[in-house]
């Protein structure tokens, strides 16, 4: 059996076949035979046509079909089948370009029903025996082994266990579950072997319930509805009062047919699909794949945008975000140590601080005897020497906390981040600080947002509210929902639906419920889940957020494009009307014209094609993006070294004071002062011609001189500095002066990174 779509396009086919049969049969001087080819190939539109039309009014609707219907069945019985095949052309063209444009990608459930445990490992006395996991009871003994998914929920029993939860909740840490603590269906071992006992089966469990949710709340979606649809209940009672007295005025029915035929919705019927089609064009340029036209008709009406946080928000995972050292030590050489032992590790939290270790340029030495504490951390030697690496617990014991481990938790508690200690030969030199981290990009995509008139922003998360928090303060949300499992974030998006057309955005395979509840679900596929992908409507192909953004714009743009030509072609056609009713057009003549119509509301509604006004002649070329944001990574070295001495001056003797701040203003004078100084010297001059608007430069120039004054207060501290010069008050001073700077480098590189973005090509 054929499909629909199949179906359709062999009605344009016999149709335009039709047309050029009977146009030859008609200039070879036989008439009738044209006219009967020409009936002939209308026929199988109007009956497909009509069957359409049934089906729509069995679903209470009714479109702007009907008036092509009447006008092709009225041609064909009053003997006028060159307009009826005429019209037949124009609808069938129509619902192929529309198919078009609503063509999108199967929404399976394969890559989720992939990732589902098919067998368990089940423990009966002394042996271990496979099961398949509809076999598993309340109350079983489930082995888990490392890197497996835990099957069925359950109560981790004996040893503890280390569970990546990310999958179900987003955090990105693995978190470790003590004995009679939940495992939950679905997460991975991310530790060693545990054992697990079943408190549900598998069809009760948390995975199976994902896969019902995102399979329910996909079929729950209403039924899109056409743009031209809208403006059926306007056009087609007055089409029919309009032939009618045309047709009663004249005493003629082919005065109404002709009425009818230069009514035909042509431009309602193609408008739309066109300019859909090209805003899903335009999106797929800057890749974002809109899975149709009625997605992109969706997105273009959002008025309340929702996110996740981890791996949408944030950049998902374990990052470093600082070093705090022991009085007196080096921050690289504790990472150096840190970095060196982890190589020998396959946790999370290892790989991420060996990828900072390298990526900061730190030589890494090979570990011996490495022996690991699940859950608590490592112990080896490095070069000969004694390292720890982990949990205060691990490498102070009993012991009291120094006074600066004490600080670097404090500080740690209130960035929600991990802390990872590390001591060598008993003594400990530094912790590591590692959490999530917000995207570059994210603060540029939520004030864009904004701008494309998007009135409400939350954020949703599965995450603690401290860490939820923490993200928040730093954007312009409405409402932060956290604690919330996957069937909380679908009831959080229900809620919104109910008042506002609603976009959920997210990257997970936990999202991916909530994405398929949402009016439109936007995935970020670059890294994200496929299953999240395969649930949502629209897919950001490249790992930005702020094509979020961007996919807004366009729909919307492409929306008002649609609403422009249609308006435009109802005009049109509605002189045509007028001309018809009095006589001046007759069928022939009426389908001509709106076929001219037709050619001119393609060719605007095609305008959906390009950017739209307010983008620079210019893009910024990626190389010199990539390079930009390159210095300023080396910077932050630098600034990471500030940050290090003013905490260094705290302790220090007068003696000790003294070279700290003189390396503070070799610091700021060599790398801070050069760079700014490069940036609005040569960067800024070049960076004009690709901003349509200047976009701040002028402010941001302001900051320099900002900069450069701060440095000048610390070249005035540092001159001719001697150690009986050092008092508390002069120690306070360099540190606001160096904590000033420090603070306002980096929120000056954020923005200049902003600008980068705007003006960059991709």
């Amino acid at each position: 059996m054929i499909s629909e779509r199949l179906a359709r396009k062999l009605l344009i086919a016999t149709a335009a076949l039709g047309l050029i049969v009977g146009g030859a049969a008609w200039l070879a001087g036989l008439e009738l035979t044209s006219r009967w080819i020409w009936a002939a190939a209308t026929i199988p539109v109007v009956v497909a046509l009509g069957v359409s039309i049934v089906r729509d009014l069995a679903a209470g609707r009714m479109g702007v079909d009907a008036i092509a219907f009447l006008s092709m069945t009225a041609a064909l019985i009053l003997g006028q089948e060159l307009a009826a095949i005429v019209v037949a052309i124009m609808y069938a063209g129509g619902t192929v370009l529309e198919d078009y444009a609503v063509a999108r990608a199967e929404r399976s459930l394969k890559s989720l029903i992939d990732r589902a445990p098919r067998s368990a490992h089940r423990r009966v006395g002394e042996t271990i025996e496979d099961v398949p996991i509809e076999a598993v009871a309340i109350g079983d003994t489930i082995i888990v082994r490392a890197g497996e998914v835990v099957p069925v929920d359950g109560l981790v029993a004996g040893t503890s266990a280390v569970i990546d939860e990310s999958a179900l909740t987003g955090e990105p840490i693995p978190v470790t579950r003590v004995e009679g603590e939940p495992a939950r269906s679905g997460t991975l071992n991310a530790g060693e072997t545990f054992q697990l006992r079943a408190t549900a089966t598998a069809g009760d469990s948390t995975y199976a319930g994902i896969l019902r949710l995102v399979t329910a709340a996909q079929t729950a979606k209403a039924p899109f509805i056409r743009l031209a649809d809208q403006y059926a209940l306007l056009l087609l009672p007055l089409t029919l009062v309009v032939a009618g007295v045309a047709w009663i005025w004249s005493g003629d029915a082919i005065r109404g047919l002709a009425v009818l035929v230069a009514a035909t919705p042509c431009p309602l019927i193609l408008a739309a699909p066109v300019a859909f089609i090209a805003g899903v064009s335009q999106a797929a340029r800057r890749g974002i794949l809109i899975k149709g036209g009625g997605p992109l008709e969706v997105l273009a009406q959002t008025h309340t945008v929702m996110f996740d946080k981890t791996g949408t928000l944030t950049v998902g995972g374990a990052r470093l975000i600082a070093i705090e050292t022991a009085p007196g030590e080096n921050p690289d050489e504790v990472l150096g140590m840190a970095g060196s032992l982890e190589q020998a590790s396959q946790h999370v939290v290892a790989n991420a601080i060996v990828s900072a270790a390298v990526a900061r340029g730190v030589e890494l030495q090979m570990p011996e005897g490495v022996r690991e504490t699940m859950g608590s951390g490592l112990e080896g030697a490095i070069g000969g020497r004694t390292v720890r690496v982990g949990s205060h617990h691990l490498v102070y014991g009993n012991r009291k906390l120094d006074d600066w481990a004490a600080r670097a938790l404090r500080r740690a508690s209130w960035r929600s981040a991990l802390t990872v200690f590390v001591a060598v030969d008993g003594r400990t030199i530094g912790a590591l600080l590692l959490a999530d981290e917000l995207r570059n990009e994210t603060p540029r995509a939520i004030r864009l947002l904004r701008a494309a008139n998007v009135a409400r922003i939350v954020m949703v998360t599965g995450d603690r509210a401290d860490a939820a928090e923490t993200i928040a303060a730093a954007l312009d949300l409405d409402a932060v929902l956290s604690d919330r499992i996957p069937s909380d974030k679908v009831d959080a998006v229900v809620i919104e639906r109910r008042q506002n057309t609603t976009a959920m955005v997210g990257d997970g395979i936990n999202d991916a419920p909530a994405l398929a509840a949402a009016d439109v679900g936007v995935a970020l596929g670059a890294r994200g889940a496929s299953a999240s992908s395969e649930a949502a409507d629209v897919v950001i192909l490249v790992d930005r957020l702020d094509r979020v953004a961007e996919a807004v714009s366009i729909a919307r743009r492409s929306r008002r494009v649609a609403l422009q030509s249609i308006i435009a072609g109802m005009g049109l056609s509605g002189i045509a009307m007028g001309f018809a009713a009095v006589g001046w057009l007759a069928p022939v003549a009426g389908a001509l014209t709106q076929e001219l119509i037709d050619v001119a509301v393609i060719l605007n509604a095609l305008r959906a094609l390009s950017p739209g006004r307010g983008r620079p002649a210019h893009t910024l070329p990626g190389k010199m993006a990539r390079t930009l944001r390159s210095e300023h990574r080396t910077l932050e070295l630098e600034l990471d070294e500030l940050r290090a001495i003013t905490d260094a001056l705290d302790d220090a003797n007068q003696q000790e004071a003294v070279a700290l701040i003189t390396r503070a203003h070799a610091i700021v004078e060599q790398a801070v002062v050069v760079h700014e100084r490069a940036d609005e010297d040569s960067v800024y001059p070049r960076l004009t011609k690709y901003l349509a608007d200047g976009h701040g430069l002028a402010a941001m120039s302001r900051a320099h001189r900002e900069i450069l004054h701060l440095a000048r207060l610390l070249t005035r501290m540092s001159d001719d500095l001697k150690p009986e010069d050092v008092d508390k008050y002069l120690i306070h001073d360099a540190q606001r002066v160096i904590e000033s700077i420090d603070a306002l480098v980096r929120i000056h590189n954020a923005q200049e990174e902003d600008i980068y973005e705007h003006a960059a090509a991709v």
